[in-house]
């Protein structure tokens, strides 16, 4: 489903970083503003391996990235057909250097890493094989979900990750993209010192918390419908095998209590693939749930940079002001020598004969100096602004696109899973419908 709402989404305008780095890791070609306009993606074949050390054994899963050129005008552009293996961790750090070289981008959540769903006495292994082919679809959407996006998709270590089998690890590690990572102290800071804040930032911090909660109750109550719907289903295995023991001893209906049973099987055997279809649109649900947590992280590197300008802002207005202490320092100077040399009393003739004063040249080298200051904060202070300005445009921007897909995602999940749950309502009517027949012939 979510592959789907993927690729459909055309965006029209491509835009255009003002970050060196970005523009370094954009990849030209002609004008093409979605990735999967011209390539196909997709996540195939995991596999399990092992890595045997002198002193541990790592296993580990590694997925098939299958890339494919599908526009001929664009075959210079790509590698025509490549495939190339990954781990989870190397989604892991993809999703980390997008989400610190795009800070105005709400980039799109991995599936979980370990697995967290409790209907029935499923096995809670990471290397289940049920769990790993739905972590492969998530993987996937992922992929589909970044090619989709008309910024990330035109980054050359993401384009990288998806063709280049050698190096591409140490590519990311030599890009200086990290050392602009937002510290947690300022982070810290930054959410706990601003003087003022963006409403429509503000309103989105909150939307964050609605959300992960009203989809986390969906989720729970789901897991108890689920629990209780494989306990109804699976009792029905006991009437399976009363009917076919009961069909040993009456002859004359013994066929019919077999039929009976059989159907109680059917029935009670129907849960298994019924739950695991509901667990992918559950699986849906959580990535939207996850997908909150990009969007606050979206709003704390909003804080940082409002924290930044407030900061720049304090330090000019500080500046300012000890420049008009010092012009009015200069200002009294001569009458102050005036009223020492008649032998009068003044403050600051005192703390002169303390401490120690400076002389007139010295206060207007200060003074001077202060004056540079100013023209570099107000210089710091108008860049800081200016690339606010252009984070909460780009932020604002990329959260109305999150929002009208979200919108469209979620009417198709909850629509499919009425559709689902219509399907399977629909096969245990014709069951019991079966089943009645048999008992009406007893």
């Amino acid at each position: 489903m979510a592959d789907e709402g993927v690729a459909e989404e055309k965006p029209t305008n491509v835009e255009t970083s003002s970050n060196d780095t970005h523009k370094q890791n954009a990849v030209t070609k002609p004008r093409r503003t979605h990735l999967l306009q011209w390539m196909e993606i997709t996540v195939t074949e995991p596999e399990k391996k092992c890595i045997a050390s002198m002193k541990m054994q790592d296993t580990f899963v590694v997925y098939l990235i299958e890339t494919r050129v599908t526009d001929e005008q664009m075959q210079g552009y790509g590698e025509g057909a490549t495939s190339v293996w990954r781990r989870y961790s190397e989604f892991e750090l993809m999703r980390n250097y997008l989400d610190v070289a795009y800070p105005a981008v709400i980039v799109p959540p991995l599936p979980e890493k370990k697995t967290s769903y409790a209907w029935q006495n499923v096995s809670m292994d990471r290397f289940d094989p049920d769990f790993i082919e739905r972590r492969r679809m998530g993987l996937e959407i992922f992929l589909l979900r970044c090619a989709a996006h008309p910024k990330l998709c035109q980054d050359k270590i993401f384009m990288g990750f998806l063709q280049q089998e050698q190096g591409w690890r140490e590519t990311v590690n030599a890009s200086d993209v990290y050392s602009r990572a937002e510290s947690r102290i300022k982070a810290l800071n930054a959410q706990f010192r601003l003087k003022k804040c963006d409403r429509r930032f503000d309103e989105l911090k909150n939307y964050c918390s609605e959300i992960q909660n009203n989809i986390g109750n969906i989720l729970k109550i789901r897991a108890r419908m689920c629990d209780k719907l494989y306990g109804i289903h699976k009792v029905h295995g006991n009437y399976a095998r009363v009917f076919s023991e009961w069909s040993a001893l009456e002859k004359d209906v013994a066929e019919h209590l077999n039929g009976s049973s059989h159907y109680m099987d059917v029935f009670a055997s129907s849960i298994d693939a019924q739950l695991e279809e509901e667990e992918q649109y559950a699986d849906q649900l959580k990535e939207y749930y996850n997908f909150a947590d990009a969007v606050r992280a979206l709003h704390r590197r909003y804080e940082c940079a409002q924290y930044d300008l407030e900061k720049s802002e304090d330090t000019l207005a500080t500046k300012g002001h000890n420049r008009e202490m010092l012009k009015h320092s200069l200002a009294e100077s001569p009458q102050t020598e005036e009223a020492q040399n008649k032998g009068g009393f003044s403050l600051s003739g005192v703390k002169t004969k303390l401490f120690g004063g400076d002389t007139q040249e010295q206060r207007e080298a200060k003074l001077k100096q202060l004056d540079e200051q100013i023209v570099q904060a107000e210089a710091e202070y108008k860049r800081v602004s200016e690339e606010t300005e252009v984070f909460i445009e780009q932020a604002l921007r990329d959260i109305d696109r999150f929002q009208r897909q979200k919108s469209k995602d979620l009417q198709e999940i909850f629509t499919n899973y009425a559709v689902m749950q219509i399907k399977q309502c629909k096969k245990g009517i014709a069951i019991w419908t079966s089943a009645k027949d048999c008992f009406s012939k007893m």
